[in-house]
């Protein structure tokens, strides 16, 4: 079976034969095309996930802002967890650090649809642009009064 059709047959199986080769220094067999879109896929990847994170966070911290009254032990623990997801993300990827201002823009829209799903907040009261700066998103206590 050639290379490239085992990429498109059993993506699994190519995932295999294709760490092998390198394994082995065998870099004559590997499917350069393929290996190179699959790499860069991977990038994309973790570009996602921040964006993604991103999005949740900014989501409850719209809500934070604009519901105080529904304030939850949940909300706390989910802007929580969210803050150290990403804080590992950007250990784990420093080179992602330059690309964060460009995805906090990208995830707003994430933001304001998770605040249009969970709340009867009217879209057009909230900021077209996102209103917190990255010390707000990351630092700012988000804690339930006593």
């Amino acid at each position: 079976m050639q290379t490239t059709t085992l990429y498109d047959q059993d993506f699994y199986a190519w995932t295999q034969q294709q760490a092998e080769l390198l394994r082995s220094g065998r870099v004559e067999g590997l499917d350069i095309e393929n290996l190179a879109e699959e790499i860069e896929s991977l990038g994309r990847q973790e570009r996602q996930e921040l964006r993604n994170r991103l999005g949740v966070l900014l989501g409850h911290l719209l809500k934070w802002r604009y519901q105080p009254e529904m304030r939850s032990r949940s909300w706390t623990a989910t802007v929580r967890e969210q803050r150290q997801q990403i804080q590992d993300l950007l250990n784990d990827n420093p080179s992602l650090k330059p690309y964060l201002p460009e995805a906090i823009r990208k995830a707003y829209r994430y933001g304001l649809t998770l605040v249009e799903r969970e709340t009867p907040i009217a879209l057009n009261t909230l900021p077209p642009a996102c209103p917190f700066s990255e010390a707000e998103i990351f630092e700012q206590p988000v804690e339930l009064e006593a």
